[in-house]
């Protein structure tokens, strides 16, 4: 996804938020581009799209400032593997090809418009970014892509214009499936996507501009008025590009030598010299400001109040002269979206276009974890060879997903021969354990299956503590084909009609005291 970018332009591409004003997109849900036709699409979004918030006149709101979070992009290199990297695909715009990956299923289509520098691929290595894109995923049907001569895009012939650009993005649309949908223009993506959704207003549902601009010139000027030294650390920067120089204009509360250099190596694999060059004299060059009046879509400006890539008066006058725009000014001082409090900008973005903000997450949740197990798996390997094997895991997995569908098993994730998954409820985990030990004896596999409820840390996409340490001991302690729950979950069902058998007490490994295991005899 997005990357970093050059002075008065972000890096890394991201979608801001917005909190004024309630936008209210309600669309049908649209799952994978490739599961519906453009006619399909194209009756998903001509119901039910309810703007009711837009009020003429500007609104402004200061955001009070909350913890400081985002700093794990850092933590670990760009040599690190990517983290639940969606698919690449390209799309076709004249002679070139477009990268673009598509994140999420939610009821509303959301294309993050990057700013200079992007590369979606390598923007998977930064966990930060990871979350942030996630968050945006989880109310949206998410749409990344490089702009031609960024990341994984081919490079332009010349310098590129903005008629290009939205050629690109029209190409990105088509080869989606969105018919129409909400934009983020990030930084140097703004302008762009303001004279989009100015020119093309059946595709745009509403407008989020972030860390932009309307004049590029502005970028340079306006700042030296304010006593910046924009021309000198722009010009340096292009001049050494590829050295790091980047991050203190993008990301300066976070700036060490040692992540100087880093950003140095992200810098030379995103953008050429000649080609970040070729994009700032687009950037420098662009003005749309006699467009922004023109606006007819639901549009919100986002900036942090004291970064130094944009200066906030020219968000502020992008705001002024915007028809109904809201603009929110959160604190900060970084211009790349998941550096500093990103919580801010995603909450603000997901109040806008959905009418309501995300509650946070939970540090714990009392959960009922659930252990899977192919009893001798390593036998079974070595008897059938690796492409059979292979096979019979496959068709393994996909049984123990079927029932994890009909019984709202969250899958947390796999482990060779076996499944680690959570439940809301502790009856229907215990349904589901029971329904795949006696369903898969018919692929000539035996599974045994292991179950507690406890109190469960979460970290990101996984969970962990104690409750899951004895989720697996109980697994462990199961025989082929059986279904073994701790004295917690039997205590839980009780008047649900399971019926169990007593398997006595039992030391857990690494677990204090002795524990009470029941193993289930009828559902």
């Amino acid at each position: 996804m997005p990357h970093r970018h050059p002075s008065a332009l972000s890096v890394v591409a991201m979608l801001p938020s917005s909190k004024s004003s309630t936008l209210n997109l309600s669309f049908c849900s649209s799952s994978d581009a490739r599961g519906h036709s453009r006619r399909d699409r194209r009756e998903c979004s001509s119901h039910g799209e309810s703007n009711t918030l837009v009020n003429r006149g500007v609104h402004r709101e200061r955001v009070r400032a909350g913890p400081r979070r985002g700093l794990g992009w850092w933590s670990v290199s760009l040599a690190v593997a990517m983290l639940d990297q969606p698919e690449t695909r390209y799309a076709k715009s004249g002679g070139l090809k477009i990268g673009y990956q598509v994140v999420g299923e939610g009821p509303l289509e959301l294309v993050f418009v990057p700013g200079l520098l992007s590369h979606i691929d390598l923007v998977w290595s930064f966990p930060a970014a990871v979350r942030f894109f996630r968050r945006l995923a989880s109310f949206s049907r998410l749409i990344v892509y490089d702009k031609r001569g960024q990341g994984v895009s081919d490079p332009p012939a010349g310098i590129p214009t903005l008629e290009q650009d939205m050629e690109d993005l029209l190409a990105v649309l088509a080869a989606a499936g969105a018919e129409r949908a909400a934009l983020f223009g990030y930084s140097e993506g703004g302008p762009m996507s303001s004279l989009f959704a100015a020119t093309h207003p059946d595709r745009v549902n509403a407008l989020i501009l972030f860390g932009a601009f309307a004049r590029g010139a502005d970028l340079i000027e306006r700042a030296e008025e304010l006593g910046w030294d924009a021309h000198d650390r722009t010009m340096g920067m292009l001049e050494h590009w590829g050295e790091g120089r980047g991050l203190e204009v993008f990301a300066p509360s976070i700036v060490t030598e040692d992540r100087i250099r880093r950003f140095g190596a992200f810098e030379r694999a995103v953008a050429s010299p000649a080609v970040l060059r070729a994009r700032w004299e687009t950037a420098v060059g662009l003005d749309v400001t006699p467009v922004l009046e023109t606006l007819q879509v639901p549009t919100l400006v986002l900036h942090r109040a004291d970064e130094r890539a944009v200066p906030a008066i020219l968000a502020r006058e992008m705001a002024d002269a915007i028809p109904g725009a809201r603009y929110v000014e959160v604190p900060g001082i970084d211009h790349i979206p998941w550096v500093g409090d990103a919580e801010q900008i995603l909450d603000e973005v997901e109040e806008f276009l959905t009418g309501a903000r995300h509650a946070t997450e939970a540090d714990r949740v009392l959960a009922t974890v659930l252990f899977t197990d192919i009893v001798d798996s390593t036998r079974r390997a070595a008897e059938l060879g690796d492409s059979r094997w292979r096979a019979l895991v496959e068709s393994h997995d996909q049984l123990v997903r079927d029932q994890l569908d009909r019984y709202r098993g969250r899958e947390i994730k796999t482990m060779g021969d076996g499944f680690l998954v959570t439940f809301d409820g502790p009856a229907r985990g215990i349904r589901c354990a029971r329904a795949i030990t006696q369903q898969l004896p018919a692929l000539g596999v035996d599974v045994r299956a292991g179950l507690h409820t406890g109190e469960c840390l979460v970290m990101g996409d996984d969970v962990g503590g104690m409750a899951v340490n004895i989720g697996a001991r109980v697994g462990g302690l199961a025989d082929r084909g059986e279904v073994l729950v701790s004295s917690t979950v039997k205590d839980l069902v009780v008047g649900s009609g399971i019926d169990f058998e007593d398997r006595g007490l039992h030391e857990l490994k690494g677990v204090p005291g002795h524990w009470h295991l029941f193993a289930v005899a009828s559902v």
